[in-house]
């Protein structure tokens, strides 16, 4: 079931980009993104009372509080570079560059999480790269 909601993910990330590059045509880039973060927030605190699960705050143990609010931190400087990218680029060029987070996810799962990394798992972070580097030249 986790591959359905990763296919699902990649494709409303790619209409995001698209509709993100229209909707910023004549849009300050920081304004664009307080408006699409306003929305994300609504309907993220929507599905939280649709699906009852708002009882669940109080069990966040602080190291949790801690982690969520530096990755809400480190999503908002994301979405602020990305956007400002998107208004000056080429959407076909900057979303290739946006998408080596999946090589340095890589990395970082590596070296911080101590995860895995298999051989295939190399490769494929090394053709993702060459790959950008292909599509944005």
């Amino acid at each position: 079931m986790w591959a359905l909601y990763a296919v699902l993910s990649a494709v409303f990330a790619a209409l995001t980009s698209i509709l993100a590059k229209v909707g910023i045509r004549d849009v300050n880039s920081t304004l664009a993104t307080a408006i699409r973060t306003v929305v994300v927030l609504v309907m993220a605190w929507g599905m939280v009372f649709v699906t009852n699960t708002q009882n669940g705050m109080t069990a966040i143990s602080r190291k949790g509080w801690l982690f969520l609010i530096l990755s809400g931190l480190a999503t908002g400087v994301s979405w602020l570079f990305y956007y400002r990218a998107l208004q000056l680029g080429e959407a076909s060029k900057v979303v290739p560059i946006d998408k080596l987070s999946v090589v340095i996810t890589l990395l970082l799962a590596f070296l911080f999480l101590h995860e895995t990394a298999s051989v295939k798992s190399w490769i494929g972070a090394v053709l993702i790269t060459a790959g950008t580097f292909l599509m944005v030249l």
